[in-house]
């Protein structure tokens, strides 16, 4: 992603919140290495939890949540469509994938991280696959 597409986006990101003093914590992975990660998911159609460790994006669950985040708050749409005609004009990625479900996954099954499918493989919720 080269540098004048990235300006535009990043001034879509609420600013990061402020870690704790005490018990920080690990460094989140940047908005911009998330997004290279996200797209890399979306182009390539890997699961979230197949996303390479040496391509730096972080864990793929990272990735998925930093998109999770961003759906609910509004701002991936306003993405999607900075990149749809930017990137996705050429048909290189798939943005359906990133659409919000709509019931597809039972609310039962639901906990804090990814629901699991009944084979224990990682369904993503929020996102279709």
């Amino acid at each position: 992603m080269d540098d004048q597409l990235w300006a535009r986006i990043e001034a879509l990101l609420p600013p990061p919140k402020p870690r704790r003093f005490k018990y920080p914590g690990r460094k989140p992975v940047p908005d911009r290495v998330a997004l290279t990660g996200i797209i890399f998911v979306l182009k390539t159609g890997i699961r979230w939890g197949d996303l390479p460790a040496d391509m730096g994006c972080g864990s793929g669950v990272s990735c998925w949540r930093r998109l999770r985040d961003w759906q609910r708050n509004g701002i991936w749409e306003e993405m999607q469509a900075i990149l749809m005609t930017e990137i996705g004009a050429e048909g290189k990625v798939d943005f359906s994938r990133a659409a919000k479900c709509t019931g597809t996954v039972r609310r039962s099954r639901m906990k804090e991280g990814l629901p699991q499918s009944q084979s224990g493989e990682s369904s993503g919720a929020q996102i279709t696959l």
